[in-house]
C-alpha cells in the first residue's frame, strides 16, 4: 500500500528533478572507452544538486548503492542523465540516477547505468536536520518510492553487519 507522511511538508518529485542533463565525454581516454568510476564521479555532483534542492540545506553524501552498468560508453555516444529524489526520510534522502547513451549516427538509445545516491541533510553546525518528504505522483514515482524503503533496509542491514562483525 502506498502512503506518505502527512505531518510534514512535502515536495513533488518533479519540483527538484533534473532531466536530460548532458554529460561531457571530452576527457575520454585514447582507447575510446569511458570507465564507470569516471561516470559516477561526474553524476555525483548532479545528485548532490538534486538533494540540496529538495532539502533546501546542505547535504553530505552517505554513499552510492545498487550501481548497475548495462552498456559500455563509446566515443560516439552522447550521454543523458536523469535524476530525481525517490524518497526522503526524516533527515536523509535517496536520489535515483539513470544514464542513457544516445548514438546519433545509429539513432539508438541504450541504458548505460542506474544508481542510487544517499545524502544526509545537515544544518550550519553539521547536525542532521529534518527535510521535506517526497510526494510521488505518477505510477513510476510511486513504484520508486516504495522500492526506496527496501533499499534503505538493505543499506541499514549491511551497515550494521559491518560493525557487528569487525
Amino acid at each position: 500500500m502506498f502512503t506518505v507522511d502527512k505531518h510534514h511538508k512535502g515536495k513533488r518529485v518533479k519540483e527538484t528533478a533534473l532531466d536530460n542533463i548532458e554529460i561531457s565525454l571530452s576527457d575520454l581516454p585514447a582507447y575510446e572507452l569511458f570507465f564507470g568510476g569516471q561516470l559516477l564521479q561526474k553524476i555525483g555532483k548532479y545528485a548532490l544538486i538534486v538533494a540540496e534542492k529538495h532539502a533546501e540545506t546542505t547535504c553530505d553524501p552517505l554513499g552510492i548503492d545498487f550501481v548497475r552498468f548495462f552498456s559500455p560508453i563509446r566515443k560516439e555516444d552522447s550521454l543523458i542523465c536523469r535524476l530525481a529524489v525517490t524518497r526522503a526520510w526524516r533527515t536523509s534522502l535517496e536520489v535515483g540516477v539513470k544514464v542513457i547513451a544516445e548514438d546519433f549516427r545509429m539513432l539508438e538509445e541504450k541504458l548505460v547505468l542506474t544508481a542510487y545516491y544517499t545524502f544526509l541533510a545537515v544544518d550550519d553546525k553539521k547536525c542532521p536536520c529534518p527535510i521535506f518528504y517526497v510526494i510521488p505522483e505518477t505510477a513510476e514515482e510511486k513504484k520508486r518510492y516504495i522500492a526506496a524503503e527496501r533499499r534503505r533496509a538493505a543499506r541499514l542491514k549491511n551497515s550494521l553487519e559491518k560493525y557487528l562483525f569487525q
